[in-house]
């Protein structure tokens, strides 16, 4: 089985344990059976219990093994665990496969030419957030990580020092 912790937006928490054919498993603790059909590229139709579910992946961070999904209007994040990130979880060393980057710092003096983030955005490691000006180049600065911007210290046309911060990730 592979277990799976579902948190709603309302904070409301579900485990699941599927069972390797992923038709059914334990719910809370209550065993369940379901049927899933792809209905057409990340939209699924779920049945369980004689109630149909209209299930849409958002997106997904596979390193994470984050999921996120709506279910009939309702967004869910979900996080997958196997019995090996389970025994990493037991002995403390889970910490050890993802560090998570809060502050962005300037990485050089430079002028803010242009942001290309606001603030609740959700953005991917690797996507521009800034233009930064330094020895007459523009150097364009990346997300070092996924997230969703929390706030941005920095303005359109102002000078930032080296470690500087910039924005803050949630």
């Amino acid at each position: 089985m592979s277990l799976i912790k579902v948190v709603g937006e309302d904070k409301k928490e579900f485990k699941v344990d599927l069972n390797k054919d992923l038709n059914s498993g334990l719910l809370d603790g209550k065993s369940f059976d379901w049927d899933v059909v792809n209905v057409k590229g990340k939209s699924f139709s779920v049945i369980k219990d004689d109630k149909s579910f209209n299930v849409e992946v958002l997106s997904v961070k596979p390193e994470e093994k984050l999921f996120f999904i709506k279910v009939d209007g309702i967004k869910y994040q979900m996080n997958a665990k196997d019995k090996y990130d389970e025994l990493l979880h037991s002995l403390g060393m889970d910490s050890l496969v993802s560090k998570k980057v809060a502050d962005l710092k300037a990485p050089m003096p430079g002028l803010v030419l242009d942001i290309s983030v606001e603030v609740g955005q959700e953005v991917s490691k690797g996507d521009t957030l800034l233009i930064l000006e330094a020895m007459k180049m523009e150097n364009v600065i990346k997300s070092p990580t996924d997230g969703v911007i929390k706030s941005i210290s920095v303005k359109k046309t102002e000078t930032v020092e080296k470690n500087q911060l910039i924005l803050n990730f949630e």
